[in-house]
């Protein structure tokens, strides 16, 4: 779970991140100071809640809060502050709560058992991988970069055939369905497949990845991922499946068919 504090007052920023360490120990929490830092943190890292001062220089919380969801939109707003004259421009947000100041571990405690989007258990596999909405992977909570786009989809691809072993050819017809299978592809897909490797070895997960003669596979069992929890029906990824699976890879329309959006 990562956790954004933003306050422009020091020891208010202290008090606010003391609060939600003792509540939240194991989730990894950034600080800063004002709307700019927190947006350059939001750069690279995907935030799941985010307590956010209102009056503060420069960008208000009001003004980050939009623009936090605009990067993530399931992102947990609770706005901290000392004014009481703001909780409906702060609920138009969807904001999840709304604290008075002083922030104590037992309001961090209660806002965070009322989440408009339920967390995902903070896992203890090396890769965090998101499939509803855009597919995305996460290792320890950082984005995961990739070199090729094409290395990324394949990994999408194997994720989305949940550890059965796809064949060299599968996989030429599905990066590449209208070129040719030609030697040229063919060490194409050679390239895509260290790429993945290397990729995967940067972060100690290279044994997610089963590799035998002409075929390759995930290992599901080690990996956290939204998709696999919800077909197992753990409440979380119940709720977060709202009718988009990875949306920038057209085959994948047809698994997105087999999913019931539940009301």
């Amino acid at each position: 779970m990562n956790i954004l504090a933003v306050d422009d007052e020091k020891l208010a920023l202290e008090n606010m991140m003391e609060a939600i360490r003792e509540v939240a120990p194991r989730a990894t929490l950034a600080g800063a100071r004002d709307g700019e830092q927190a947006l350059a943190l939001a750069e690279k890292t995907r935030f799941d809640l985010a307590f956010l001062d209102i009056e503060m220089r420069g960008i208000s919380g009001l003004e980050l809060a939009k623009r936090l969801k605009e990067r993530n939109r399931r992102v947990n707003v609770i706005f901290a502050t000392g004014h009481d004259q703001y909780p409906l421009d702060a609920f138009s947000l969807a904001a999840s709560d709304y604290l008075l100041k002083p922030i104590t571990p037992e309001k961090v405690r209660r806002a965070m058992g009322n989440l408009r989007f339920p967390l995902r258990p903070t896992g203890t596999k090396k890769l965090q991988i998101h499939c509803f909405g855009s597919f995305e992977v996460y290792a320890n909570g950082e984005p995961l970069l990739f070199g090729r786009a094409k290395t990324k989809e394949m990994l999408a691809y194997l994720v989305d055939r949940k550890g059965s072993t796809c064949s060299m050819g599968e996989l030429l017809a599905v990066l590449w369905e209208d070129k040719p299978n030609s030697s040229s592809q063919q060490s194409n897909l050679r390239n895509l497949i260290s790429d993945l490797k290397n990729t995967l070895a940067s972060v100690d997960a290279e044994d997610v990845i089963l590799k035998g003669r002409n075929v390759i596979s995930i290992r599901e069992n080690m990996v956290d991922c939204d998709y696999y929890d919800f077909l197992k029906g753990v409440p979380y990824a119940v709720h977060l499946y709202q009718g988009a699976y990875m949306e920038q890879y057209s085959w994948a329309e047809e698994t997105l068919a087999s999913l019931p959006l539940v009301e």
